[in-house]
């Protein structure tokens, strides 16, 4: 009769072995890494700055991994649908996340949550951050932040303001300001950013709280305006247009960022190569350059410094969830 080994009943240098031939193959998967396409999904629909960042950085680390990187968008539930499906993937450094604030706000506007961003994602490295701006049209009666309060406080409610969705960086930026000023704004949720712009453009919609790196075509073409940066030194792209802390308010101070994440159980190897690679990528012309072009600046982060900013935003962003209570639609 053949009998069968119960694995509990393995010597000690039977189980040493067994954990060395493991490690091994980890090993040698992490060294032959790369093999095939490698997949960034942008948990957005196309068209919106981060879709833009996610389609430079495919382009740039194309040829330094010596294997196609190519974006999948995924867009829903604010980038819940999106960046669960990473969550859910194979540890294998073939499918990657482009994480950005969304990430940081579901944590608290979502309950339950599909996945765990702190414990089935691990944050790789960070890209590159834009400031937030407020912007109307160029018919609107105000020409800074001071004359828009001003217009806000003369006829509560009056005016309304454009988001991406409840719950978003666009409706939180302008609830924080809201708090700060003291003023009552009608909240007009649309699916996704681009829409709010069209609308804008329209007359249909009055205020926007979004990034400048989403406008960035109106911006140079003066299609629209903007009251203020809400940053702590003025934009490389707007010059001209005063921060929030120079027209009185320098609690207001928002912005958009970009990273790369990876499934949490991804061999470190693999993980420290993507972010040598993406830090690379962030510093070559094409990338310093689309940066520049959208008004953003890079971020060069190691994989525990990057992890760390993700844990600031998520508490900074839930304060703002909290005290507005957004609700998803």
């Amino acid at each position: 009769m053949n009998l069968i080994k119960s694995p509990w009943t393995r010597s000690p240098m039977q189980w040493m072995q067994s954990c060395c031939l493991t490690f091994a193959a980890l090993s040698a998967s992490a060294q032959d890494y790369p093999t095939r396409a490698i997949k960034i999904i942008v948990p957005y629909g196309a068209g919106g700055s981060v879709d833009v960042i996610a389609r430079t950085l495919a382009q740039e680390l194309t040829p330094r991994l010596g294997q196609s990187v190519i974006v999948d968008n995924k867009p829903g539930a604010g980038s819940n649908v999106g960046s669960n499906l990473v969550a859910k993937s194979a540890p294998d450094g073939y499918t990657l996340l482009l994480t950005s604030p969304g990430n940081a706000i579901n944590v608290t506007l979502y309950n339950p949550m599909p996945y765990d961003v702190r414990t089935e994602l691990t944050q790789v490295a960070m890209i590159g951050r834009a400031p937030g701006i407020l912007l109307v049209s160029n018919s609107f009666p105000a020409s800074n932040v001071k004359e828009f309060v001003a217009l806000a406080k003369k006829s509560p409610g009056a005016i309304n303001f454009g988001s991406g969705g409840s719950g978003s960086s666009e409706h939180l930026g302008a609830e924080m300001f809201k708090s700060t000023a003291g003023i009552d704004l009608q909240h007009v949720p649309y699916k996704g950013g681009a829409a709010v712009i069209n609308d804008i453009l329209a007359g249909h919609v009055q205020a926007f709280f979004t990034n400048q790196a989403n406008v960035v075509g109106q911006i140079k073409t003066n299609s629209i305006k903007v009251l203020g940066v809400a940053a702590s030194q003025r934009s490389s792209l707007l010059p001209t247009v005063p921060t929030f802390a120079e027209q009185g308010y320098p609690q207001q101070m928002v912005s958009v960022w970009w990273g790369i994440a990876a499934p949490s159980k991804t061999p470190l190897p693999i993980l420290d190569m993507l972010n040598k690679e993406i830090l690379a990528s962030g510093a070559s012309a094409a990338m310093r350059s689309r940066l520049t072009d959208m008004g953003a600046e890079s971020i060069v982060t190691t994989r525990p410094q990057a992890n760390a900013f993700l844990e600031e935003e998520i508490v900074s962003w839930g304060k703002a969830v909290k005290s507005s209570n957004a609700q998803v639609d």
